[in-house]
C-alpha cells in the first residue's frame, strides 16, 4: 500500500515530501471497534467510466422496451415513460441496495458505494444520494457534481455529501460487507430482542473477522443479558450463533 503522506512528515533531508493527491487516493477509517479500513476512494474518471457503461445498458433497456411496447398504441406511450422513470431513477437505487452498493457499471469497473466509514450503503443513503443526482447533473453532464467532487477532496458529489457516501474501488479496499461471518449453528434467543438490537447483534458478526479474538470477546460480554453462563472464550461464538438466528442463516450440523 503507498505511503499517506501527513502534514508533520519529512523526508531525509528535512523538506515536507508532496501532498497525497486529493482523488483516487487511499482513506483510511476507523470503525468505533477499533478497526482501520482501507478505503481507495474513486474520482471523477474511474466514476464516468461506470456510469457510461450503466448508460449503454438503460439505452440498450429502452430501445428494447419502447420497441415492443410501441405496439400498443396510446396505453404503449404510457408504458415507455413508466420505463424510462425506472430506468433512470429506480435502475440504480434498486442495484445499490440490493447488489451491494453495485450497479451494474460499477460491477464492471470494480466500483462500490459505501457510506463513509466503509459500512454497506442502506436504503435511505442509496435514495437521498440518487434523488440529488438531478441537481449533480446540472446544467448538463454533471457539471456541478464534477466541481463538488474536485472540491470536496474525498471523490464525493452533492448527492453522497447529503447521504454520507462514497464510492471505493472494490480491488484493493477493505470495506465492511454484509454476510462475510462464517454459517453454523443457530441458539435459540434467550429474551425478546427489539430492531435496534438485533440489528447490533448482526452488525456485531459482520465486523467479526476484522476483530482480534481479544477485542471480539471483550466486545460479545458487553451484551450481558446473551452470554450469561457462556464459558471463558465463547461469548463471541454465542453471539454469532444468535446472528444466525436472527437472520436465518443457520445451517444442518
Amino acid at each position: 500500500m503507498p505511503a499517506i503522506a501527513t502534514s508533520s512528515s519529512r523526508d531525509a533531508s528535512g523538506a515536507r515530501p508532496p501532498r497525497t493527491p486529493a482523488l483516487d487516493t487511499i482513506r483510511l477509517v476507523e470503525t468505533p471497534e477499533g478497526c482501520q479500513l482501507t478505503l481507495r476512494i474513486a474520482g471523477p474518471l474511474a466514476r464516468a467510466r461506470a456510469w457510461l457503461v450503466d448508460l449503454a445498458i438503460r439505452l440498450f433497456l429502452y430501445m428494447a422496451g419502447a420497441s415492443a411496447l410501441s405496439t400498443f398504441g396510446a396505453m404503449g406511450t404510457g408504458l415507455i415513460l413508466v420505463l424510462v422513470f425506472l430506468l433512470e431513477w429506480a435502475y440504480p437505487v434498486v442495484f445499490e441496495i440490493w447488489r451491494d452498493g453495485q450497479t451494474p457499471g460499477k460491477r464492471m469497473c470494480h466500483l462500490a458505494v459505501v457510506h463513509a466509514d466503509g459500512t454497506p450503503v442502506g436504503t435511505p443513503a442509496a435514495i437521498v444520494r440518487n434523488i440529488v443526482r438531478a441537481v449533480d447533473f446540472l446544467p448538463v453532464g454533471y457539471v456541478v457534481g464534477v466541481i463538488t467532487m474536485l472540491c470536496a477532496g474525498s471523490g464525493q458529489r452533492l448527492g453522497d455529501l447529503a447521504a454520507g457516501t462514497v464510492v471505493v474501488h472494490t480491488d484493493g479496499a477493505r470495506v465492511l460487507t454484509p454476510r462475510t461471518w462464517t454459517d453454523g449453528a443457530a441458539d435459540q434467543l434467550p429474551l425478546p430482542l427489539s430492531a435496534a438490537e438485533r440489528r447490533a447483534v448482526v452488525d456485531f458478526a459482520t465486523r467479526l473477522p476484522r476483530l482480534s479474538p481479544a477485542r471480539a470477546e471483550e466486545l460479545a460480554r458487553t451484551a450481558t443479558p446473551l452470554v450469561d453462563g457462556v464459558g471463558e472464550g465463547q461469548a463471541a461464538a454465542r453471539l454469532v450463533r444468535l446472528a444466525n438466528t436472527i437472520t436465518g442463516r443457520a445451517t444442518d450440523t
